[in-house]
């Protein structure tokens, strides 16, 4: 009887010293797959950051090399040339006369069962005031400090707007430079954009402004697709 008693304990300790190995086995191999999962993350990140500091690189290089070429020693015509392509291409701040457009929100308090949002500025509000600026002859436009360029959006994201993969939020304030008179009038007309606002208690406040300044675009430029014709 004690023999066997003797084998019992024996087998109880071994199926213990046995469990308890299997358990601390367990956790290195839990413990091991969560690091290596965190170093596989960090890797990414570490990867994805260095694919943006290139990509900045480049822009910033691009635009130096702009800088030398246009303040060395070359023709006249091609300065003025090179001045005119980044005008356009927006990477230059430029000022002269025009208006200051401010948007913002109904501030008419809701009736019961009236949609609210009538009452609260959209995408498409917006573009129709930039539509109708660039239509009357604005030169350069920006919005609360973005410069619009050709590839510029222009889209909800909940209660804010997307600029040039920029969150802003009312007060939208949209600089334009062009003939101030001109750019008023296209606004203010019987039947336009801001009368139309207006109707919905949007508040549009249009100042002409003897100078005004627009801020250069400060992104990265890229073209994955597109190639020079020819």
């Amino acid at each position: 009887m004690r023999k066997i008693q003797w084998a019992l304990a024996a087998v109880g300790l071994i199926l213990g010293i046995m469990l308890a190995f299997q358990f601390r086995i367990t956790r290195e191999i839990q413990k091991t797959e969560s690091v290596q999962r965190a170093e596989e993350l960090s890797a990414q990140l570490t990867r994805l950051k260095k694919e943006r500091d290139a990509v900045q690189a480049e822009v910033d290089g691009l635009r130096s090399r702009l800088d030398k070429i246009s303040a060395g020693p070359k023709e006249a015509g091609l300065k003025e040339e090179l001045e005119q392509a980044r005008i356009e291409a927006g990477v230059t701040e430029l000022t002269g006369p025009g208006v200051e457009v401010t948007l913002n929100d109904s501030n008419i308090s809701l009736r019961t069962g009236e949609n609210p949002n009538l009452f609260v500025l959209h995408d498409e509000d917006v573009l129709r005031v930039l539509n109708e600026l660039r239509a009357a002859g604005a030169e350069a436009v920006s919005i609360s400090g973005q410069r619009l360029l050709a590839t510029t959006e222009v889209r909800c994201n909940g209660p804010t707007i997307l600029i040039n993969k920029k969150r802003l939020a009312p007060p939208y304030v949209i600089t334009a430079i062009g003939n101030p008179d001109t750019l008023e009038s296209s606004l203010k007309m019987r039947g336009g954009v801001a009368e139309t606002l207006q109707f919905w208690g949007i508040q549009v406040a249009v100042k002409k402004m003897p100078q005004v300044t627009v801020p250069a675009y400060n992104g990265a430029l890229r073209f994955d697709y597109a190639r020079p014709a020819g």
